[in-house]
Formats: C-alpha cells, sequence, structure tokens
C-alpha cells in the first residue's frame, strides 16, 4: 500500500523541532502536523516513531560508486543500499569510473543503470577534460547535477590543467561546476621531498605534507578567481584546511551566494594524530590535516561559512588500502555512517541536530535546486530518516554493508542510529532489514 502515517515524533525541519506527525501517500508527504493526527489520517500503516527524530532523507553530494569498471570496490547497487541505511536518500555520484564519464553517452548510461538497481535517488557528473567543452555545452541543467573538475589530479586522473581549457569550462558550462582542488606542481614537487627523505616506504602521516595546505589553498583560490571572473556557479568540494575558508562568504542565500563549499565527514571527524592509529585507512584527498583545520571547519559549518556536508564515499578494498604509500589509493567508504558520525558530534554538543539536517538534507537540496526533495514538507517527496539518538552500537565488520567490507570507523561506538529510511514514500530500511524491491528515482533540478 505503501501509504505511512509516522505518528509520535520528533520532526526536524527548516530550524526547528516539532513533536508530531507525517502522513504519506502515493510517495508524497500528504500532512505534517504538530500532536496527534485525526481520524481522518486512516487507512495507513501506523509507524509509532516512539518520541524519535524524523529528518529529511539526506542528499550527499559527492560518491564514488565504482560502477562501471572497477565493480571489484563497489557497485551501485551495493552502495547505494549502504547509503539507505545510512539515511542518504539521494546521492550525486563522480565521473572517474572506467570508462570515464566525460560525454553525454557514458553520463546516460549510468542513469540506465541507476534506474535498474539504485535502491536510492541518483544524479551523475559529467567529468570535464581539457577537451570535451562540447559535451559539456549539451549538458541539460534541469536533469544534471553539475560537471566535475578536476584542478588536481586524483583517482581516475582526470586532471584538466590547461588554462584555456579552464576558462572555457568556467565560461561556458551550463551547470554550477563542482571542483577538486589541489595544485598538481605542489604535490610533485612534496612528493619529490618525500621519496628524497625516505624512499618508496613513506609514512601515511607524510600526506598532510605532501598534500599540503598550500596545495590546496592555490587551487582553490584559482578555482574561486575564475568563478569570479567568468560568474560562474562554483561549488568547492571537500574543504580541508583552516586557510582556504577565507575565500568563503558566510550566509545561505544561494540566490546570492553564487559561490560554495563543501566539507566531507572524514574532515569534521579525524585530524592528522589519527595517522598512526588508522594509517592508509584513513588516507583521502585531500589529506586529513591538522586538529586546528578539524575545528576550524566545525566552526566554519556552524557560521555558514561552509554549506554543506558530504560524504565523498570512495570505496577501495582493504588489500588495496594496506599498500605502501604512494601504491595505497586515496579514499574510503562513508555513506553508512556518514548522519550517525554528525548525530556523535551532535551527542558531544559540537554541532545540533538542526545543523546536521541543515547542511546535509536542506543545504544540497537548496545549492544545487533539487526538485521536491531536501525538506518535511506537504507536496514534497517522501524521503524521510527515523533516527534513534539513543542507540548504542559499535561499528564491526558483521554490520558494515559496503562492498569493500570494510569501515574507517570500525571500532567506534556510536551513539545514534538509523532505524528506519523511506525513499520516495517506500519503507526502504527498517531495523536492520531491506526491502530491496525499492528503486530510487533520477533527480530533478530547478536550474535556468
Amino acid at each position: 500500500m505503501d501509504n505511512y502515517l509516522i505518528r509520535n515524533a520528533k520532526i526536524v525541519n527548516n530550524g526547528t523541532i516539532t513533536h508530531g506527525f507525517v502522513l504519506v501517500r502515493g510517495g508524497i508527504i500528504r500532512a505534517v502536523g504538530a500532536g496527534e493526527p485525526g481520524v481522518e489520517q486512516e487507512l495507513a500503516e501506523v509507524i509509532d516513531a516512539g518520541g524519535n527524530y524524523l529528518l529529511p532523507g539526506v542528499i550527499d553530494d559527492q560518491v564514488h560508486f565504482r560502477e562501471p569498471g572497477l565493480t571489484h570496490k563497489a557497485e551501485i547497487a551495493t552502495e547505494s543500499k549502504a547509503a539507505v541505511a545510512g539515511g542518504i536518500t539521494s546521492f550525486m555520484e563522480m565521473p572517474n569510473t572506467k570508462p570515464q564519464t566525460t560525454s553525454i553517452e557514458e553520463l546516460e548510461k549510468k542513469y540506465n543503470r541507476a534506474s535498474e538497481v539504485s535502491m536510492a535517488n541518483y544524479s551523475f557528473y559529467l567529468g570535464a577534460t581539457n577537451d570535451n567543452i562540447d559535451e559539456i555545452r549539451k549538458l541539460d541543467p534541469a536533469r544534471n547535477c553539475g560537471v566535475k573538475v578536476f584542478m588536481g589530479s586524483s583517482t581516475g586522473n582526470m586532471l584538466v590543467d590547461k588554462q584555456d581549457a579552464l576558462e572555457k569550462i568556467f565560461a561556458e558550462s551550463p551547470t554550477l561546476i563542482a571542483t577538486h582542488c589541489e595544485d598538481e606542481a605542489t604535490i610533485k614537487k612534496n612528493s619529490e621531498k618525500a621519496r628524497n627523505k625516505y624512499g618508496e616506504d613513506i609514512p601515511v602521516g607524510q600526506h598532510p605534507v605532501i598534500r599540503s595546505e598550500e596545495a590546496c589553498y592555490l587551487s582553490s583560490a584559482l578555482a574561486v578567481k575564475l568563478a569570479k571572473k567568468h560568474q560562474t556557479r562554483l561549488h568547492v568540494l571537500h574543504i580541508s584546511t583552516a586557510r582556504e575558508l577565507e575565500l568563503f562568504q558566510q550566509g545561505t542565500d544561494f540566490g546570492k551566494k553564487v559561490i560554495t563549499a563543501e566539507v566531507c565527514i572524514h574532515h569534521l571527524w579525524f585530524s592528522d594524530e589519527d595517522y598512526e592509529r588508522k594509517g592508509t585507512l584513513i588516507k583521502w584527498n585531500p589529506a586529513v590535516k591538522t586538529v586546528h583545520d578539524r575545528d576550524s571547519l566545525v566552526a566554519a559549518v556552524l557560521n555558514d561559512k561552509l554549506d554543506v556536508i558530504a560524504t565523498d564515499h570512495a570505496p577501495h578494498t582493504i588489500e588495496e588500502k594496506q599498500s605502501k604509500y604512494f601504491k595505497s589509493p586515496s579514499g574510503g567508504p562513508m555513506v553508512q555512517h556518514a548522519l550517525t558520525a554528525m548525530l556523535e558530534l551532535v551527542h558531544r554538543n559540537k554541532l545540533t541536530i538542526e545543523k546536521v539536517v541543515e547542511k546535509m538534507c536542506h543545504a544540497p537540496a537548496r545549492l544545487f535546486g533539487v526538485r521536491e526533495r531536501g525538506f518535511i514538507e506537504p507536496g514534497l517527496k517522501a524521503d524521510l530518516v527515523l533516527v534513534d539518538m539513543d542507540q548504542e552500537w559499535t561499528v564491526a565488520h558483521k554490520n558494515v554493508f559496503y562492498k569493500c567490507g570494510w569501515s574507517p570507523f570500525q571500532g567506534e561506538t556510536f551513539h545514534s542510529k538509523v532505524t528506519h529510511t523511506w525513499v520516495n514514500g517506500k519503507l526502504a530500511f527498517r531495523d536492520g532489514l531491506f526491502n530491496e524491491m525499492v528503486r530510487g528515482e533520477r533527480l530533478e533540478f530547478e536550474n535556468s
């Protein structure tokens, strides 16, 4: 029937918490109210939330689900399932697959595959190269989340390093441009220094020295300069340093704030003090940096210099990750534990649940112009997450849903847990069990 009356819930929406109910019919939120529902809300399966928190489904603006071509690490099916278990109901996936998603033809193949297997809603970035401006021009802004530009090489080596190519992309992209910003020349110089000192046995603690604050700042500053020059809608991904924050303005009005920034879970959680304990399991690009950087990023979430919290979910096999420094790929799985980790920061009084919802649900919807999602309001798609804020559990191999089978949070005890996830009004996840018949929808965007 897929009609649900969720009662006795603490509804978190638009900065407020209301004890009340939500009625879902036909995949749409039909009513939201305080207190108890009236008799007219019958003919629906009643879910007693037990006073737990009901959030909008999380919209993750940066994931790598590895399909096609890298499916020994992950697949759209497996990772979307893990995402739903973590309260993520919509994702935007990156182009560094095999083949790379640098043409409209390859892009549409991904959409077709997701329609067959994805439990969550989906969109895919078109990847920019030094010579695919004609493909970028064809992109439909109403049906695609954006263009991804690697302004520093990362997994997949899609570096855009020609100035004239960058100028054209920033001048002519019909959609938002999302950038990975690390200066390649700085990284190469720092890598040579490390090799001269350590040979090939470079300690992973050198990662933030090699992929340094300077490398991040130089590249982010260039992206911001290009965006201002061409009046481009720019979104800088995975900010990792306190210094980069000076490039961005405070505020939440995305009609006026056209240069925005994302921060990822790992940069809000880990610091360089964790490399000794976690090793290459927390090797990401950009690198996890100092305690000062981490704490500055948390503060920038609170003061609205940083706009979105995302995952940069990027799984590799444990065997790949345990290689020596230069052979160990950067990235790690994150979607299942992202919301829970941020709610742990709520327990530690570093964030509020309202701010977590703003940065993981509302802001991505408004920033990208996602249609009919990201809020708990009548008339919108029923992407919903029920969270028990007082359920203790420990991340272990046996409860990890990623295809790669591991998590950088393994051994961590959290005090909040996702109990239910609805995708387009269908109950996709409930108390550890999945309805694997649920399929997400292609995201649509209100972009001009």
